[in-house]
């Protein structure tokens, strides 16, 4: 009988762990066909980026049903359910989630080393007009083993580099994480591929910093400022038409008695003719933005645009401030540099961590939030990197705009986002440290009664599960675990929170003092101005 309530508990949250999978699926083909360009369009490209996006974003969809698995095998009072009362069972339960991030994780690795940059590669050999198939997969090939040889450089690496703490650091705090480090135990692998997984991580970590943290400052801001009033640019651009005609007609007039132009004027008249060109096409985007009904919806629900904006940037300062909460407790109570600045519990009252807590005895409310604050990151991430573009240092590879990528943009701009999400897990981890590491469990304490007579006689209470808990009393999560493998990638993760607080500052500021954006933002570039209009206007 007490395998029924087990079967009933795990099939609910696998079934909602399903619908959140459909859900995502559906997400990802809308957002990579909103973005790709209509006239480069591949099926190929496109299967690989909705694909790469789905299993990033399936990956977190894993984290709550860790956490929904270790919660519910406790009755709210501290004591084990019937079916979880046995330590074997409890493992098998946890090794299904654990099995789910091997996989997962595997396909990640795959895709980030093998997958994407063939594909990418094998576009890139095509624009250089090679039309030999054979030769176009056997260069992409070429280039794809450097991606395979640093995997498995990371997994060696990952293998065996020591796990044991260096020295001088505080035994009492250490023991305590190495007990979490045995729990999963050396063996199946996991060191290995947990140290290539928080490699790709901390470069996610650096993509989060750069473009989530503008992001989530410039989405906000612009949905409450709005963009320019279409008549007003419309009239701009006319004088700016005629003013360009009037210098191209005065630079012509030089050569109207037979004396060819300088080297200076003509290039000059180059430039402006290229401008009027531009202008051209940005009047008659204009002119169809004017009559487009997208428009004049957009303007009746403006009222709707700021209240969304001012939410979403009310979301951000919260996210901000609790990270800085998690920071300063993490600075204050950890065991410092040496141990990853790894923490029991939270010290210091945390609020998003809090209402965690109190969502999450009533499934699905937490996993719908974690769900939320993870798409969140997406649509922030994809807000920063619209509008800065695929930097690479100071060279910009690659500008992301709706209908106008081309292949190879989007599988960069894949890449990014799968390397960001997988970020996200460490970021909601920063967010709420307690939820994510014991969900809502807790243990019973038995303490001595204080009316009764006999000195047999104990009480009761419950208390929620921290690093004090008996061993037996409280099971963590098995993606805690995968987070916390390697001390030394806890402590680069540390210092990376710091710095994305100081980067949404940054770009806060930024966002702030910069004008409303063209309606037609993003539509009409110098350097695409040789396209056909019949791509973009419609």
């Amino acid at each position: 009988m007490a395998d029924q309530p087990l079967l009933a508990e795990s099939a609910l949250g696998w079934s909602i762990f399903t619908c959140i999978l459909l859900i995502i699926l559906a997400f990802c083909w809308v957002y990579i066909r909103k973005f790709q360009s209509r006239q480069e369009s591949e099926v190929v490209s496109t299967i690989t980026a909705i694909c790469a996006l789905a299993i990033a974003l399936i990956t977190s969809a894993l984290l709550p049903v860790d956490i929904f698995l270790v919660s519910f095998m406790k009755y709210p009072n501290g004591t084990y359910k019937e079916w979880a009362a046995n330590n074997e069972t409890r493992g098998q339960i946890e090794d299904t989630v654990l099995y789910g991030y091997y996989t997962l994780y595997s396909i990640i690795l795959f895709c980030v080393f093998l997958w994407i940059p063939f594909v990418y590669f094998y576009y890139e050999e095509r624009d250089d007009d090679n039309v030999n198939r054979c030769s176009q997969v056997k260069n992409a090939l070429k280039y794809t083993v450097g991606f395979a040889i640093v995997c498995v450089a990371l997994l060696l690496i990952g293998a065996f580099v020591p796990l044991e703490p260096p020295p001088g650091q505080n035994s009492t705090q250490w023991e305590k994480v190495q007990y979490l480090f045995e729990e999963l135990g050396s063996s199946h692998g996991l060191p290995a591929l947990s140290f290539s997984i928080s490699s790709l991580t901390l470069i996610g970590m650096l993509a989060v910093i750069t473009y989530t943290a503008y992001g989530m400052s410039v989405l906000p801001l612009n949905l409450i400022k709005g963009t320019r009033s279409v008549l007003y640019e419309r009239l701009e651009n006319t004088e700016d038409i005629d003013e360009v005609e009037h210098q191209i007609e005065k630079l012509k007039s030089k050569c109207k008695d037979g004396r060819p132009l300088s080297s200076r004027d003509r290039n000059n008249l180059q430039e402006l003719e290229g401008k009027l060109q531009v202008l051209q096409r940005r009047g008659r985007h204009l002119e169809v933005a004017e009559r487009n009904c997208c428009t004049k919806v957009g303007r009746a629900l403006r009222p709707l645009k700021i209240l969304l904006g001012i939410f979403f940037i009310l979301v951000a300062l919260l996210f901000t401030v609790t990270l800085f909460i998690s920071n300063l407790d993490k600075a204050l109570h950890s065991a410092g540099i040496s141990s990853g600045f790894i923490i029991f519990g939270t010290n210091l009252t945390n609020p998003l961590n809090e209402l965690l807590l109190a969502l999450q005895p009533v499934f699905p409310l937490d996993y719908i939030l974690i769900t939320v604050i993870t798409v969140y990151f997406v649509v922030t991430s994809m807000a920063g990197i619209r509008n800065m573009g695929i930097w690479f240092f100071w060279i910009r590879l690659y500008k992301i705009r709706p209908q106008k990528t081309r292949p190879q943009a989007l599988l960069f701009l894949c890449m990014i986002l799968l390397l960001i999400v997988l970020h996200t897990s460490y970021m909601i981890y920063s967010l709420a440290p307690q939820y994510v590491m014991y969900g809502s469990q807790k243990y019973l304490v038995q303490m001595p009664s204080a009316g009764s007579t006999s000195g047999n006689a104990t009480l009761g209470t419950t208390r929620t599960c921290d690093a004090d808990a008996p061993e037996d009393q409280c099971t963590v999560t098995r993606s805690y675990l995968f987070l916390h493998k390697f001390w030394f990638f806890s402590t680069i993760y540390y210092f990376g929170n710091w710095a994305f607080i100081g980067a949404f500052l940054i770009g806060l500021v930024v966002s702030c003092c910069r004008g409303k954006k063209s309606v037609i933002e993003g539509e009409v570039e110098a350097d695409d101005s040789d396209l056909s209009d019949d791509e973009y206007v419609h």
